[in-house]
């Protein structure tokens, strides 16, 4: 339990939550998924207890993602989340603690104030913003407030976000609807067209996770699971291999890549010549999957390190943000901090 006034990073994904709490570090990790009774529209579970219901509800039960692509999509039952998370981690007694949230570069003002609104209605006295590329490169130990260029690749459930970062701001960045969740995708149609089985989305994750590639493995990977054949209707086994995969994942992979061309593209010279250097920083979850690395290595020419807790990176940041808000704001006139 923790005193008035506990300040809190959240890292909204589309695929999971993060919570920071200030000297604690990282509190909370859970799916973000949330299942509502339809009849009540009341939140029968939250996180990963609701993971598990996704696709085995009775009819009277929905287990839904109130975030898409990195913005809130059911601005009710993300609220519903926020508060439950929110409670989970300051205990019973806790009134108005400090948030900050992180959202994809490039957010609307009405998906900026969507974020807002849930986050106060959760319980917030103070809400702050950050862009998910400045919040993974502060986790990732990048000092942001040099006049030295950092280009940070942050790949979550719901978006890739591509900045290159100097003296505190975005001086070029994108964000694109393209990472961990359309792998999962891709994965469902190549199967479905090649093997005429449909699988579901806890399986298309576990084959991305287990023998997933975007780059040629130096050894085959097989995996056997079930799915439903479209002719039959019956469930069938099939095995997958790695080579598979690394056809179904080409073109979100392509995808990918052609983002972080573009940013390098549109980079001053002088923070190019940084970039060079120092090399490209890869966060979130997403950039896991074997061989992303290697792929943009290859086709940039530029160093590629993936960060050590990459898959926290961002709530980290989003944490360490809030002892630093005010500095953040005076580096960069132009990108201040919404404050609410």
């Amino acid at each position: 339990m923790f005193g008035f006034g506990q300040s809190i990073g959240i890292d909204l994904g589309t695929a999971t939550v993060l919570v920071h709490v200030k000297g604690k570090g990282i509190v909370l990790r859970e799916p973000s998924v949330v299942a509502i009774d339809r009849n009540t529209g009341e939140a029968v579970s939250v996180g990963e207890e609701a993971r598990r219901m996704l696709g085995r509800t009775p009819g009277n039960i929905v287990a839904i993602r109130p975030l898409k692509d990195g913005v809130i999509s059911d601005y009710s039952v993300t609220e519903k989340m926020l508060k439950y998370f929110i409670k989970k981690v300051c205990g019973k007694f806790v009134i108005a603690p400090t948030i900050m949230v992180c959202v994809p570069s490039g957010v609307t003002e009405v998906e900026k104030k969507a974020v807002i609104d849930a986050s106060m209605q959760a319980g917030a006295k103070k809400i702050y913003l950050i862009e998910e590329p400045i919040a993974a490169a502060i986790g990732a130990g990048i000092d942001i407030s040099k006049a030295c260029g950092s280009m940070v690749v942050d790949m979550g459930g719901g978006t890739t976000d591509i900045a290159v970062i100097s003296l505190g701001g975005a001086v070029v960045s994108t964000s694109i609807k393209v990472a961990g969740n359309k792998f999962d995708e891709y994965i469902i149609k190549y199967i479905k067209r090649k093997y005429n089985v449909i699988l579901g989305d806890r399986t298309a994750e576990e084959i991305k996770i287990n023998i997933g590639c975007v780059f040629p493995r130096m050894q085959k990977l097989e995996m056997d699971v079930r799915g439903r054949h479209l002719g039959t209707g019956l469930p069938v086994n099939l095995t997958v291999n790695s080579d598979d995969i690394l056809e179904a994942l080409q073109e979100p992979a392509m995808q990918i890549l052609e983002a972080v061309m573009s940013v390098l593209e549109r980079t001053p010279p002088e923070l190019s010549a940084d970039i060079s250097d120092r090399g490209i920083y890869m966060t979130g979850g997403g950039c896991l999957i074997y061989g992303l690395d290697k792929l943009i290595q290859k086709r940039t020419g530029i160093n590629v390190m993936i960060a050590e807790e990459s898959v926290s990176c961002v709530a980290l940041g989003t944490g360490k943000a809030l002892d630093n808000v005010d500095m953040l704001q005076k580096l960069d006139a132009r990108r201040k901090i919404p404050k609410y």
